[in-house]
């Protein structure tokens, strides 16, 4: 995405308060360290400012640059050492995707979780646009209708989902097995972990089945190619794409290309709900577009250790259909992008 409005760091303040404040509850016992990048610095900063204004005990902002050569496809040297060092409580990642660099971001957050235990506010691909909109939603409606769709999906075993683009994807669901993963933006307990702009819930599906069609596509292709007018559209048996196609012959290339890269990269990894009401409309940009109302689709990682999947992937491509119709079990729960409540 390539911003046409010149942003100061005032104007990033309110979105940086509410995800340092209300998301991560960020207080004077806090050590915040803020991974940014050069073209994402602003934002790093505005972050950094709000966790100041909180009372934070120490704050750090790092340049991703100054660990080494970008795209990461592993963590680099001195990376880890250094949050060690610092000994966080809480941390932020704002930067912008590279290709490839999904592999190092899998690590860093296995680290960030499971090795220091913090609360970890996840924005990769966060823009200015972003931080005046989507970051600006009220986090406790958020995080209740999170629950409220999870209460209702948590033990269904089939989801269907279509659309007049020609969507027609069924997932087969493993309750009890494979876990639901509700992203409420609300990350107040060590260990807790989540994208902002927030508002989804995920599992890994046991299988799938069927026709998607994508306006929006996740990993780097999120700003390469923005919002699609013609969506991608993917053939899925047996749980893995088996077909994409595109009237830009390149692009259907371009990505059939990098879910080959990689083992597992074509098998469905994931499926989301989004959760966001406050979000009006899409950007082009996937951090933010994917909890718009409405469901997601990655191929390749799964993220086992949320979702409890036994295997894994080096890559992972979300991609998103518009204005759907979802059914659980039979039962609608949306259409056409908006949530039926007397059925949740």
């Amino acid at each position: 995405m390539h911003e046409t409005k010149t942003y100061t760091l005032d104007d990033l303040l309110p979105g940086a308060r509410v995800a340092v404040g209300q998301c991560l509850n960020v207080g004077a016992h806090d050590r915040v360290y803020i991974i940014t990048d050069r073209d994402t610095l602003l934002i790093g900063e505005a972050l950094a400012e709000a966790a100041r204004e909180r009372g934070a005990a120490a704050v750090r902002t790092v340049l991703l640059e100054d660990f080494g050569q970008r795209p990461f496809t592993d963590l680099p040297e001195g990376f880890i050492e250094a949050i060690v060092d610092f000994a966080p409580t809480v941390t932020f990642y704002a930067a912008q995707a590279q290709p490839g660099e999904i592999a190092f971001r899998i690590k860093m957050g296995g680290e960030l979780r499971q090795r220091l235990n913090v609360r970890h506010g996840h924005m990769i691909g966060i823009t200015p646009d972003l931080m005046v909109s989507g970051m600006l939603a009220d986090y406790e409606e958020v995080a209740a209708l999170t629950m409220r769709v999870y209460e209702r999906v948590k033990d269904a075993r089939e989801i269907r989902v279509t659309n007049a683009d020609g969507t027609d994807f069924t997932v087969q669901l493993a309750p009890g097995e494979l876990r639901w993963i509700p992203c409420t933006g609300l990350y107040h307990t060590p260990g807790d972990w989540g994208n902002l702009p927030e508002g989804e819930l995920f599992t890994s599906p046991a299988t799938a089945n069927g026709i998607l069609t994508a306006n929006l596509l996740g990993d780097h292709f999120s700003e390469k190619y923005g919002l699609l007018d013609e969506p991608v559209r993917f053939t899925v048996q047996n749980g893995e794409v088996v077909r994409v196609e595109h009237p830009n012959s390149a692009i259907a290339e371009d990505v059939w290309t990098y879910l080959n890269s990689a083992e597992n990269g074509r098998r469905v990894g994931e499926f989301a709900i989004g959760t966001n009401t406050a979000l009006t409309e899409l950007t082009g940009n996937l951090l933010q577009d994917e909890k718009y109302p409405g469901v997601h689709v990655a191929f390749g990682n799964p993220y086992p250790d949320l979702t409890g999947a036994q295997w894994s992937s080096r890559v992972h491509v979300d991609v998103i259909p518009l204005r759907v119709n979802i059914f659980v079990d039979g039962v609608q729960i949306m259409k056409e992008g908006q949530f039926l409540f007397e059925e949740i």
